[in-house]
């Protein structure tokens, strides 16, 4: 299969009947790496794309080929692109890529203003990562936000960064700085989703 067949588009409330399959290969994926990850719910991911805040990967017939979803934390000051996953059938066709870039270009749109950041230990995430313009940095400049740092204690690596007071862990820790940068932007169907969406929360 070549490329241009997959489709890499902002998920929409439609999608959510992927969501189990979705779930299955981040689980899947993570037992093959031997590392834990963060538990989440079928409706935790179908609320992402209710709100247009994920980026999913389809073959012309059909099929899930990847996804990746986006979390926003102290009110909006830090976001990072999450859960990024190309099922199997779809592998070495840079789908990976494509769904990281269309997630980066969704964050930097609806939070121009916020700092985006990764903790990863993949050589892949973190060479997409610098290709963006993210820069390795201690884990002091990221979040404080409880929550985010919850989500590592499904690694098998949490001990160490128990242990290390939060200060350590076997991720490298990358962050991209948007006033640093050019403004980014979303073609013009997808900005109207989203500020439909906007305009719903403020209500």
């Amino acid at each position: 299969m070549e490329k241009e067949e997959i489709e890499v588009l902002v998920a929409r409330p439609e999608h959510e009947i992927y969501v189990d399959t979705i779930l299955e290969t981040i689980a899947e994926a993570a037992k093959v790496r031997g590392t834990g990850i963060a538990k989440r719910t079928h409706e935790y991911i179908a609320k992402k794309m209710f709100e247009a805040k994920a980026v999913i990967a389809l073959a012309k017939d059909g099929r899930f080929a990847g996804f990746s979803y986006i979390e926003t934390w102290e009110n909006q000051q830090y976001v990072t692109t999450s859960g990024l996953i190309v099922h199997p059938d779809f592998r070495g066709l840079h789908i990976a890529k494509r769904i990281k870039d269309l997630t980066f270009t969704l964050a930097r749109t609806r939070w121009p203003h916020a700092k985006i950041f990764s903790l990863t230990s993949g050589a892949a995430v973190m060479k997409m990562n610098t290709a963006l313009g993210y820069q390795p940095v201690t884990f002091a400049d990221l979040t404080d936000d409880e929550a985010f740092w919850k989500g590592c204690e499904g690694c098998v690596n949490y001990p160490v960064l128990r242990e290390r007071n939060r200060k350590f862990c076997i991720c490298t820790a990358m962050l991209f700085d948007p006033t640093e940068h050019l403004p980014c932007k979303l073609p013009e169907e997808v900005l109207s989703r989203i500020k439909h969406l906007q305009e719903l929360e403020e209500k």
